[in-house]
């Protein structure tokens, strides 16, 4: 199987590579690209790599091509790789909610994928998490509504907002002058920023948007109210997510705790907390401090105790399971379906 890593050199590109070796993908020839060529930028199982530009005659001949750049090179190169048969798992926005096109997190709808599909685009990073966590809840009680408040990594911005992140810290540490934002609204260092891309003409941002369109489709639950408030965080790598949700059906903590516990990719947390430092450079969803509602208004404190709101927390590494793990694992299933040939 030969893959191609488009935006090898970025840091969800560095992460795909970094996971299709750790998970031991069977790639025959894995050959990284970006906007320019690079001498022996990537490494891969012990080798360096030469990075090549890309376009469309250098992108022919692969079985698996990963776009893991913006929306521009996806845009650009996706539509004749898939003509060509190439199967293409995408992590930009561009093809999320195109209609027929899955919208897959193997953990929550991989029974989605068809033999006829070639075009896969990966999640937004935090609907991602949140669906992940969602999931048990929906099929032990049903989803009537999801409130959220989010707590996102500079990661989410890429390897800039990563470096801007860090020169702030640095400003602030050393009393140099702080460079001015250009990547976030606001300083990110010392500080929350409540919002996570444009906003449009009813207040809310992109990011509010996705997560809330991108969840609904993931789910199969296109009349599912949700509301998010994106929050960016002065936190590295991993995102975090307080849930407060509406189940359709009468529940309690402690058949939502099994479920949790019996279900993959979710390492769930009966005590204590979990924090982003937790989890980075993990591939699974934590979720804790799962509470009901219903033991605050009779005064109990009793997981047996039923009701239809919940609350918990939840908290993922957002350039591994929300984005390069997850690109990863659907090529990981396409091979355990047989629909791609090792």
């Amino acid at each position: 199987m030969n893959v191609a890593v488009v935006g090898a050199t970025g840091a969800v590109g560095e992460t795909i590579v970094q996971v299709l070796e750790e998970r031991d993908v069977p790639v025959a020839q894995l050959t990284p690209f970006a906007s320019r060529d690079r001498a022996a930028a990537v490494r891969f199982r012990g080798n360096r790599l030469d990075v090549r530009t890309a376009s469309d005659e250098a992108l022919r001949g692969f079985d698996v091509v990963f776009f893991a750049g913006g929306e521009d090179a996806s845009e650009k190169y996706a539509p004749g790789l898939l003509e060509r048969g190439c199967v293409v798992i995408d992590n930009s926005a561009s093809f999320r909610m195109q209609h027929g096109v899955p919208l897959i997190v193997p953990e929550v709808n991989g029974d989605a994928v068809r033999p006829e599909h070639r075009l896969f685009p990966v999640a937004n990073c935090t609907a991602i998490i949140l669906c992940t966590a969602l999931r048990p809840i929906r099929d032990v009680a049903g989803l009537t509504c999801v409130r959220v408040a989010t707590y996102q990594a500079a990661s989410g911005a890429g390897r800039a907002g990563l470096e801007e992140l860090a020169a702030d810290e640095h400003a602030l540490v050393t009393g140099a002058p702080e460079p001015a934002p250009s990547i976030f609204p606001r300083a990110l260092a010392r500080n929350v920023v409540p919002q996570v891309g444009a906003f449009d003409a009813g207040g809310w941002s992109g990011e509010e948007c996705k997560v809330r369109d991108e969840s609904q489709k993931m789910l199969g639950l296109p009349e599912l109210q949700i509301s998010v408030t994106a929050v960016r965080v002065p936190v590295r790598t991993a995102h975090s997510e307080a849930v407060f949700v509406e189940t359709q059906r009468e529940t309690s903590c402690a058949e939502l705790a099994s479920a949790f516990e019996a279900s993959p990719g979710i390492v769930f947390h009966r005590e204590g907390i979990v924090t982003p430092r937790d989890v980075e450079g993990t591939d699974t969803v934590h979720v804790a401090r799962l509470r009901s509602e219903a033991s605050i208004e009779r005064n109990v404190i009793l997981s047996a105790v039923e009701g239809r709101h919940f609350a918990l927390w939840c908290v993922g590494d957002q350039l591994r399971k929300g984005a390069a793990t997850n690109a990863v694992q659907i090529l990981e299933l396409l091979l355990e379906k047989g629909y791609v040939a090792a």
